[in-house]
C-alpha cells in the first residue's frame, strides 16, 4: 500500500488497471438493444434533399456549426460567444449531451462501470432526426436529461423552433460522419490536456458534489480513454481549430465574421465552398430585370448582358493565384528616396474557353479584362437530354499549363458544362485550375457540377428557381445565344 492512498498518482494509477471498458452490460452482442427510454424517430439523409434545396418555397436553410473539443475544453464559452455576436439572428443551441439514452434497470445497478463517453451512449438517431427536422424548418422537442437518476424526464422537453443558425455542441459530434455531413462549419475547441482535467475538477466538486477521488477515477477510467479513442481522432475534421477556447477572442471573432458572411449568401454557397455569387445591388439586380425581359430590344439586351458579364469576368479574375509585387510611384523626391507600392501580380499563364455559342457572347469581356489573352472553343451539341457528343474543339497547345476560365452564360442541367469540364482535364489542365463563368445558373446545373468536380470553381450573377419539364432554367431568360446574336425570329 503507498504511503499516501489519497494521492492523484495513486488514484489515477488505480483506475488505469483492467476495466468495464464497453458501454453496455451486454457488449459482447452485436447489435446491443435499445433501451425504452430512446426515441427512435425517422430520420431522413443528412444531405438536403433535392427538393428542399430547389423548390422555392421551402425555407431558407440554417447553417449549422458544429463544436466539438474534450471535457471542459471551453466549448460551451465558444458556443455562448458565437451566440452573443449573432444576437440579429434566430440560433438554436443544441447539445449533445440532451440525447443521452436513459439507462437501463441492469446498467443503473452498475452506474460506476458505464462509459458515458463512449458513442453508444448517445441516441445518434434522435440527434439527427433533430437537426434534419430543424434544418427544413420545423420545430422539435428536444429532451431533457437528468444527470442525477440518468433518465430523460418523462414530463418536460426544452422547444425550439426554426432558426437561421444551429449550433452543435458535443464530444463526439465529429464521430459519427452523417452527423458531420449536416454540418456546414466544424469547430475543435483545443485546449491544454492539465487545464481541462483541473477544470473538471473544479466544475464536478463544486457543482455536482463528487469528491475529488472519484473525479480522477472516473477521468482515468473512461473520460481520457475515450478522448484518446474518439474525441481527438475527429479533430481532423475540423475546418476551424480553436487554441485555448473562449480565451481565444481573435479566433472566434474571425468565425462569427465568416457565419455574417455564409448567412448573407445563397442556401447553395452554405453547402458547395466552390460556388461563389457576386454580390447583389440593385443596379445587378435592374439589369437582370432588363435582360429577362421578353419585348426588351436586341440592342439593349447585348448591353446590359455585356455589363454583367464583365462583372463576372472580373469577379472570377479575383479566385486567381497571384504573386507580390513592389513598384515605385512616380510621386518620389528626386535623389532622396523613392515611393513605393507594394501590391501583386496578376497571373501570366491565362487563357479563355467559350463553349460555343452562347460562350462566345463572354469573350469580348474577358479581353477587355486580360488583354492579349487566348481563348479556345469547344462544340458541343446535344443529344436529346441526358446526353451530349463533342463536335468540334480548338484549345491553346500549351493549355494544360494555364489556369482556364471556361465561358457559358447560362448554366442548365450540367451536361454539357461537366463534358467541356472532362475535355479540359484529358487535356492535362488541373481541375483546380479551372473556373466556370456564367450569368445564371439552376440548381440542379450547380449540384452536378459542384459534386462531381469539387476542386472547380463556379462563379455566376444569379442562382434561378428550378428547370421546368423541359429542361429550360425557370425563370430564366429564353434562348441566350440566339437573343444575344439576333438569331431568335
Amino acid at each position: 500500500m503507498p504511503e499516501d492512498s489519497t494521492s492523484i498518482d495513486y488514484v489515477m494509477e488505480k483506475a488505469s488497471g483492467p476495466h468495464f471498458s464497453g458501454l453496455r452490460l451486454d457488449g459482447l452482442l452485436s447489435s446491443p438493444s435499445k433501451s425504452a427510454n430512446s426515441s427512435p424517430s425517422p430520420f431522413r439523409s443528412g444531405v438536403p434533399s433535392f427538393s428542399q434545396i430547389s423548390d422555392p418555397a421551402a425555407p431558407n436553410q440554417p447553417f449549422v456549426i458544429g463544436v466539438t473539443g474534450g471535457t471542459a475544453s471551453g466549448k460551451t464559452t465558444v458556443c455562448d460567444m458565437i451566440i452573443q455576436q449573432l444576437h440579429d439572428h434566430r440560433i438554436v443551441l443544441v447539445n449533445q449531451d440532451s440525447f443521452y439514452r436513459g439507462l437501463t434497470s441492469e446498467e443503473l445497478e452498475r452506474v460506476q462501470e458505464y462509459n458515458f463517453d463512449h458513442p453508444d451512449a448517445f441516441d445518434t438517431e434522435q440527434l439527427l432526426h433533430c437537426i434534419d427536422t430543424l434544418k427544413s424548418g420545423q420545430p422539435y422537442q428536444i429532451p431533457i436529461y437528468d444527470f442525477k437518476t440518468h433518465q430523460r424526464k418523462s414530463d418536460a422537453f426544452r422547444q425550439v423552433n426554426a432558426c437561421d443558425v444551429i449550433i452543435l455542441e458535443g464530444i463526439l459530434v465529429f464521430h459519427d460522419s452523417r452527423v458531420r455531413d449536416l454540418m456546414n462549419m466544424k469547430i475543435f475547441v483545443d485546449t491544454d490536456a492539465d487545464v481541462r482535467l483541473a477544470r473538471r475538477i473544479r466544475r464536478d466538486t463544486v457543482e455536482r458534489g463528487r469528491d475529488v477521488d472519484s473525479v480522477l477515477e472516473q477521468y482515468a477510467k473512461f473520460v481520457k480513454p475515450a478522448f484518446d479513442d474518439f474525441v481527438l481522432p475527429s479533430k481532423k475534421y475540423a475546418d476551424v481549430i480553436i487554441p485555448r477556447g473562449g480565451d481565444n477572442h481573435v479566433a472566434v471573432d474571425l468565425i462569427v465574421q465568416h457565419i455574417h458572411t455564409k448567412l448573407g449568401q445563397h442556401d447553395l454557397c452554405k453547402i458547395y465552398p466552390n460556388l461563389f455569387v457576386i454580390q447583389s445591388t440593385f443596379q445587378i439586380r435592374g439589369m437582370h430585370t432588363l435582360i429577362r425581359e421578353k419585348d426588351i430590344s436586341k440592342h439593349d439586351f447585348v448591353f446590359y448582358s455585356d455589363r454583367l458579364i464583365r462583372l463576372v469576368v472580373e469577379h472570377g479574375l479575383g479566385h486567381l493565384p497571384f504573386t507580390e509585387k513592389q513598384v515605385v510611384t512616380p510621386t518620389g523626391i528626386r535623389g532622396e528616396w523613392r515611393s513605393v507600392y507594394s501590391g501583386v501580380d496578376f497571373c501570366k499563364k491565362l487563357c479563355g474557353v467559350s463553349i460555343i455559342r452562347s460562350g462566345e457572347s463572354m469573350e469580348n469581356a474577358l479581353r477587355a479584362c486580360c488583354k492579349g489573352i487566348k481563348i479556345g472553343k469547344i462544340l458541343i451539341h446535344r443529344e436529346g437530354d441526358n446526353g451530349t457528343q463533342l463536335i468540334y474543339e480548338k484549345l491553346p497547345s500549351d493549355i494544360s499549363e494555364r489556369h482556364v476560365l471556361l465561358l457559358d452564360p447560362v448554366l442548365g442541367t450540367g451536361n454539357c458544362a461537366s463534358q467541356a469540364i472532362e475535355l479540359l482535364m484529358r487535356k492535362g489542365v488541373p481541375e483546380s485550375h479551372i473556373i466556370f463563368l456564367n450569368l445564371i445558373s439552376a440548381p440542379e446545373g450547380i449540384h452536378c457540377i459542384c459534386k462531381r468536380f469539387p476542386l472547380l470553381k463556379i462563379v455566376t450573377s444569379e442562382i434561378d428557381q428550378c428547370l421546368n419539364e423541359d429542361f429550360r432554367v425557370i425563370p430564366g431568360l429564353g434562348e441566350y445565344g440566339d437573343r444575344y446574336f439576333g438569331t431568335d425570329e
